[in-house]
């Protein structure tokens, strides 16, 4: 029987500009993933539309997150960028899912409940079982590892918790078609098709908060474009947002406990220590006692000289979209292949005709 192949799945959606908390806390990772995994990364136009049905450039969004993908170093040749509507084993697999979860552990996302707001009734359907089209993302490709954020844990163990409800309800079907493998999930041993899915942690992952306001994290839906560093803004731009970013009064302190309390101050020093591949211990050494007049330079220079590469690049892509699309294509045709070997077992194991 073997082992799961080890595999890396994560996707972006296509809804507003990136900016720098995207870059810094997951795309870079994704780019440092591929060296030692094999990873697939899906724009997931499809989950774009539970935060807004209509949208006037769909396309152009899906192009630009791709464009940062590979801006970024992200190898489309050795592993696979795709959109997930291109592969529509995504929303095949998802039905099932909608029919093992329950309603119950659906009604426990916190993130729905954060989404909908006070008029829940009035959220499409679509938001509510988005969950469940998330763990088919990853199921589709019996993927093993995840890069998770705090926000996405809970999803993460919907995924797991599906995944083993299959596993259990179909365990005779999955012997009789010869699909499964023995794992041992906790003490307890388990004939699963699907994997447990872990989540996965490389390093301190930034929480880059908003530059207008240090207690709230830097979103695209943020009206005020200044709270926020996109990664399509040039050097000027970058210097500007920087520059007028929200501080206090004081010096920056020399150790990392003096940033308690000081959510903006925290927030500066934890951007330059992310661009930097360093500590906030290592900038407060370099940095401590002195103002923000000097430090925001430093940070200006800093920024630009990262992300201006990834900046020239992107604007050199979106001019060609007929290489982007190739790309997409590309990819969609690979990933739709191993989406479908997995569909089709999984429907053995239902017992649809086929």
């Amino acid at each position: 029987m073997g082992e799961f192949k080890p595999l890396v799945f994560s996707g972006v959606q296509p809804t507003g500009n990136l900016h720098l908390g995207n870059y810094l806390g997951a795309i870079r990772k994704f780019v440092a993933l591929q060296e030692h995994h094999d990873c697939i990364y899906c724009v997931v136009d499809l989950h774009a539309l539970t935060a807004q049905l209509v949208h006037d450039d769909m396309q152009g969004q899906i192009r630009s997150i791709t464009a940062a993908f590979l801006a970024s170093g992200i190898d489309p040749k050795n592993h696979i960028v795709f959109n997930q509507s291109a592969v529509p084993q995504h929303a095949e697999l998802a039905w099932i899912f909608n029919c093992v979860a329950r309603i119950g552990w659906m009604n426990r996302m916190t993130q729905f409940k954060d989404k909908a707001g006070k008029d829940r009734e009035q959220a499409s359907l679509g938001l509510y079982a988005y969950p469940s089209l998330m763990a088919a993302d990853i199921l589709v490709y019996r993927a093993t590892h995840v890069p998770v954020g705090e926000d996405q844990k809970q999803h993460l163990e919907l995924t797991r918790d599906i995944a083993m409800k299959f596993n259990l309800d179909f365990v005779d079907h999955i012997r009789r078609t010869g699909y499964g493998i023995d794992i041992t999930v906790g003490e307890e041993p388990v004939h699963a098709y699907f994997p447990m899915v872990e989540p996965l942690i490389e390093g301190p992952a930034p929480r880059v908060m908003s530059l207008k306001d240090g207690t709230k994290k830097m979103s695209k839906s943020d009206p005020s474009d200044l709270s926020r560093i996109n990664l399509m803004d040039d050097a000027e731009t970058i210097s500007k947002k920087i520059r007028k970013a929200k501080t206090d009064p004081d010096a920056l302190p020399s150790e990392t406990e003096g940033l308690k309390g000081r959510p903006e101050a925290d927030n500066l020093v934890g951007i330059f220590a992310a661009l930097s591949d360093r500590t906030k211990e290592d900038v407060l050494n370099e940095f401590g006692g002195q103002q923000f007049s000097v430090f925001k330079p430093a940070l200006v220079e800093l920024a630009v000289d990262v992300l201006s590469p990834v900046n020239g690049e992107m604007r050199r892509l979106m001019g060609d979209t007929a290489y982007i699309d190739g790309v997409l294509r590309d990819g969609g045709e690979r990933a739709r292949a191993r989406a479908e070997k997995t569909m089709k077992e999984v429907r053995d194991i239902i017992g649809f005709v086929q």
